[in-house]
């Protein structure tokens, strides 16, 4: 993996606020965060999750990408680690992105044993396509759950709360798209 998601957060952040004319104070409340949040996320002094980084972007009027890529490169090749699970086998490379009606993103997952992921809504409109390359996956949507194995594939409404969860007895890889 050649670099952290956050990597570039901190100077995306605070140029893209400054693009917007907005202050730290009107950034943070039309994201939902204290101010005090928004300066450590500016500063690069603290972790974020990834439904924060949706939210910021909201608020800036851009995609996430916008938010966590180097300005540098190009959209389509990002590779940057986007999340970290308790145990070192668990992550998600954020592998690229391209437009969409309004984005769309091609992610890497893997999870340890044991491991899960929860996620906030997205938008409405928005969608994921998962397809399990090893291990066994358990999807927990509203609907229900749904255990996909290796080979299989979801597709499912994200403008939901969802969890994945490796249900298996080995590591669970997975590609995800996420359209919207």
């Amino acid at each position: 993996m050649r670099e952290d998601v956050l990597a570039h957060v901190a100077s995306n952040v605070r140029r893209l606020r400054q693009t917007a004319a907005l202050s730290q104070a009107a950034l943070a409340d039309a994201a939902g965060l204290s101010r005090r949040m928004l300066v450590h996320i500016e500063s690069g002094g603290t972790n974020i999750s990834l439904s924060t980084l949706d939210r910021l972007a909201a608020a800036l009027g851009v995609s996430f990408v916008d938010v966590v890529s180097d300005p540098a490169r190009s959209p389509q090749q990002i590779e940057a680690l986007a999340w970290r699970g308790k145990k070192p086998e668990s992550h998600a490379t954020l592998l690229g992105s391209v437009p969409a009606s309004h984005d769309a993103q091609l992610w890497i997952w893997s999870l340890a044993v044991e491991e899960s992921y929860d996620a906030e809504p997205d938008p409405e409109g928005w969608h994921e396509m998962v397809y399990v390359i090893e291990g066994r996956l358990k999807i927990a949507l509203e609907e229900g759950e749904r255990i996909v194995e290796a080979g299989g594939f979801a597709i499912y409404s994200s403008a939901q709360p969802y969890r994945y969860q490796n249900v298996g007895r080995t590591i669970v890889r997975f590609v995800r798209n996420v359209v919207a």
